[in-house]
Parts: C-alpha cells; structure tokens; sequence
C-alpha cells in the first residue's frame, strides 16, 4: 500500500503508534534514525525535524550542521519486533538544508535522480539483490565470537544446518513488514547463509536493502547470535556477496540490454570504491566464486557478470562484484548511471567469456582488464573518473584516496 501523509497520521490513530522512526543513512549505508512522537508528525511532514549532520560521518562540519528529515509517507512500515501495544513505525526521510534545498549527500535522492534518467529513456530498471552473511555465537555478554553457528556446506539442510530456523524467522519476519523473500539457503561457509529477492523497483529494492540487514541482526541477536554481512569474516572461507540482478522493462522499440550491460562493465573499475567500499573487500575479491576480471558470459560464476539460465520475467544480468557493505542506494544509482551511459552511446560488450577464470592460463587472464586490488587504488581511479565526476557531488569523492 502507498500510503498518503493523512493515511499515516490516520493509521498512527488507529493502530496505537508510540513512536515514528524518520529513518536515512550515511554516506556508508549505515542506518541512522530519529524517533519522534504521534503528537510532532505534523511538524515532520510540514517543517521537518532537525538533526546534527557534523555527527554523521561525512555530512558535515560543525560550522554547518543542521541538516532536517522530512518523512516520505509511501516508505510507512511497522517495526513488528517493537511491542504489539504502542506500536513503533518507521519511514525513510529527503534530508534537507535549512532553507529547504535538497542535500546533495542524500543519497535516495541520488537513486531518484538515477531512476527518473532511467524514466526518460523509456526505461524501468528493476532490481534483485542475493545477500549473504555469517552467523556467529555469542558469548555470556552478548558479544559475538569468531565461533561460527554451524560447520554446514552449501544448501545443506537441517540437523547440520543450524541456520534453518533463524532465516525461517527473518524471512517471516520481512513478509509480515511487506517484503517477500524468494528464496533462503545456507551457503558454502560455515554459519553462511543467504537470503535472495525478487526483483522490484530500484528505489523499493534500496529501501529493503537496508531494512534487509537491520532486520537480520535482530532476528540474531533475538536468537543469541550476531549477523556479520563484511565481505571476508573467516580467511581461507567464502566471502559475504551482494550480487545485484538487474532486469529492463521497457516500454518500446529494439532491447538495449547489451547496451546497458556495456555501460557497466566499461565503467566497473571506476565504481568499484562504492560498490567494494571497505579494505576487507579486497581480500574477497578473485577467489571462491567472487570475480576478479572484467568480464560476461552465460551461466558462468567466474564472471564479473553472467546472465542465469532463467527465462521470461526471470531474465536478468547478474552483476557479483558487490559486497554487502554497500550502501544500497549509491550502490544502484551508480549502476543504473553506468548502464543509461551505455544506451546513450550504444556501446556493445565484448565477446563472453565462456571459460573458468579461476582456472585459467596466466596467458589468458593477463590480457583481460581487472577489477582495482585494493581500496586504494579503487578510490584513486574513482577520483579520476569524469563519469563519477558526472554523476556525483564532488564531497562523495574528492577525499576516497
């Protein structure tokens, strides 16, 4: 349901809501929120509330530091960990200056900005995001251990597969928040798991990114576990992906799906700092099944992107550099900026390659171009982007290096 400013406030009535969540985040996609009253929404909706941006990394400076989160009615979604009586809500926010002009570090609007390009165009880019994640014990103090929650393997069941029940728990818990997960399994690592979506519109697939992992972790911790999502939490073991499906409806003319998939892969390196944006992302980066070169190809899981055997609706491109450090948001509105880039001047991709790059000849892969080997490097390249330059404020990169 899209909910309108007077459905909130009647359903805030209604339901006995407590506290309102205006909920956004930072530049690194961590989820920030401020929990007002039933009786200060109107305020919210009308003059917004203000907030401290010199305490969010990267927002700010003291001398500049008011920044004010105004409540976008369509995100409304109940809490249903919080109690049954006096119930909390939440709603993602537009960040603005003072004087109203939107906040260039916002980065939902960036998305926005991103999908109305993509509009233009004829265009409707959905998106399907697999999350992977590990599971570790707690100790007597709830602090998370490197013990992980089980030894089982891919896609193995239960009684090895200690898992079961707590993503049981968390995708029923997302459905009854509105989000449907597609499919569960535990993955390759010990106490690795994976939860995979449907695809939706971009921005709806942003938003349950980050409700995706607040959720995970309190589902764990609910259950005396931590949820880690960083991209390698046990050397020698299979990193935490976030790979991103993308699908294309269009609404005329010849497809542009080799287009918008050029457009990504000629300009990966450059977006590798936001999409890989931690030093552990690195470290993933090249071994079990995590890609290393710039390269398609069909069904294959040693490629940067490879297009599933799926039919119909189902097909899509899956772009497996990503990891879930991400902030989502910035994450999709690069890759849609990337892919229109490709339409708008037709690049086509280069020839698939249909062998096992982890496998192969030295001979071979020296020749094919490869993703940066360190966050440094990554943050450089994308220092000297002019399409990061392009399509973003310059405070998103003129310190990642």
């Amino acid at each position: 349901m899209l909910y309108t400013e007077e459905d909130v406030f009647s359903y805030v009535e209604a339901e006995d809501v407590k506290f309102i969540r205006l909920v956004f985040c930072d530049i690194a996609g961590r989820q920030k929120n401020i929990s007002i009253m039933p009786q200060e929404l109107k305020r919210a909706f009308s003059q917004g509330i203000s907030f401290d941006a010199s305490a969010v990394a990267g927002f700010g400076d003291a001398a500049e530091s008011d920044l004010f989160l105004f409540p976008i009615p369509s995100t409304l979604s109940v809490l249903p960990w919080r109690p049954s009586r006096g119930k909390v809500v939440r709603m993602f926010c537009q960040i603005r200056y003072p004087d109203g002009r939107p906040f260039p570090l916002d980065c939902r609007a960036l998305l926005s900005k991103a999908i109305r390009e993509a509009r233009e165009l004829g265009l409707s880019v959905q998106i399907g995001a697999e999350f992977e994640f590990y599971l570790f014990k707690t100790d007597a103090d709830g602090n998370p251990t490197t013990q992980p929650f089980d030894h089982a393997g891919y896609m193995d069941v239960a009684p090895e597969d200690k898992g079961e029940n707590v993503r049981r728990e968390i995708c029923l818990t997302l459905e009854s928040m509105g989000i449907i997960p597609e499919s569960s399994h535990h993955e390759e690592g010990p106490g690795q798991n994976e939860i995979d979506f449907r695809y939706s519109d971009a921005m709806t697939a942003a938003d349950n990114a980050l409700l995706f992992a607040s959720t995970v972790r309190a589902v764990a911790v609910s259950n005396g576990l931590y949820a880690d999502f960083s991209p390698k939490p046990i050397p020698g073991e299979s990193g935490n992906g976030m790979h991103i499906n993308i699908s294309l409806l269009q609404e005329e003319g010849p497809s542009v799906t080799q287009y918008f998939m050029a457009g990504i892969l000629d300009h990966i390196r450059e977006m590798t700092a936001f999409l890989n944006p931690t030093e552990a992302s690195y470290r993933r980066l090249g071994e079990k099944k995590a890609p290393k070169y710039v390269t398609w190809s069909p069904g294959n899981r040693s490629q940067l992107i490879r297009i599933p055997a799926a039919q119909g609706q189902y097909k899509r491109m899956e772009l497996r550099s990503p990891d879930p450090m991400v902030n989502p948001h910035l994450a999709y509105a690069l890759v849609i900026f990337a892919g229109l880039d490709g339409v708008r001047r037709k690049l086509l991709p280069p020839e698939p390659m249909n062998v096992n790059l982890y496998t192969a000849e030295a001979a071979l892969t020296s020749s094919l171009a490869a993703l940066p080997g360190s966050l440094a490097e990554a943050r450089k390249i994308a220092r000297e982007s002019p399409f990061i330059r392009g399509v973003l404020p310059e405070e998103l990169w003129k310190d990642r290096g």
